[in-house]
């Protein structure tokens, strides 16, 4: 058997449900930490896991995943990796196919 929630249950479900879609919507259009990594990866000297860690607040096991679930596979850009100084740097190989796409929206 299957209860129905109460009433209050449901209108506060409905509050929420407009609550997140109006924050969502509203990140869509301004900055949001997807924008600010890939700012600091389109840099013609890049940037470290660490600056990122710094900059968005993520764990750098979040960055790397963001590297490759974000930029590399939904966004296809080319991700350069070199290491200078002892320190990786990461940026966004210019002239990547995606990056036009990316900048537009």
């Amino acid at each position: 058997m299957s209860r129905a929630r109460p009433r209050k249950a449901r209108a506060a479900s409905k509050v929420m449900k407009a609550i997140v879609r109006k924050s969502v919507s509203q990140r869509k259009g301004g900055n949001t930490k997807q924008d600010h990594v890939l700012h600091l990866l389109r840099q013609p000297r890049g940037a470290t896991i660490g600056d990122i860690t710094k900059a968005v607040g993520w764990q750098p096991q979040s960055v790397r995943g963001f590297f490759a679930a974000v930029v590399r596979k939904k966004l296809s850009l080319s991700l350069v990796s070199e290491k200078t100084d002892g320190e990786r740097v990461y940026r966004i190989a210019a002239g990547t196919a995606g990056a036009d796409s990316v900048a537009k929206s």
